[in-house]
């Protein structure tokens, strides 16, 4: 007999799209702080870069932190109790558009890392991974 699905689970198993969105902004700003080391502080437009670059780095930073605590709270409403639901709502167009609307970013989302990833790729063998 198989367990029966609640919101709280559902909250639960998607708590990894937010976890895992997470570890890559936070991958972006090791990239970006790795980035920052090589600039020679010396000099004008590496010194203005550096500082683009550790406000983008810190941002991540904080996004990747917020997306961590989204995740463990989602996580942690796995035993939230079933509540009653309008069905009639649920299924109304509305609750239906946003979640098209959902599955279309995730789509978008996995066709931009698929041309990302050719390029990024290519730039690590040259760094000679």
């Amino acid at each position: 007999m198989s367990e029966e699905q609640t919101c709280g689970k559902g909250l639960a198993e998607n708590s990894t799209l937010p976890a895992a969105l997470g570890e890559l902004v936070a991958a972006t700003a090791r990239v970006l702080e790795m980035h920052m080391k090589a600039l020679d502080a010396s000099d004008a437009d590496a010194k203005r870069e550096l500082g683009v670059y550790r406000e983008i780095a810190t941002t991540h930073r904080r996004i990747a932190s917020e997306l961590s605590t989204l995740s463990q709270l989602m996580a942690s409403q796995r035993d939230l109790p079933m509540a009653n639901h309008d069905m009639a709502v649920l299924m109304s167009p509305a609750p239906r558009h946003a979640f098209a609307g959902f599955v279309k970013q995730e789509e978008r989302l996995v066709e931009l890392l698929q041309a990302r990833l050719t390029g990024d790729h290519a730039m690590l063998a040259e760094m000679g991974s």
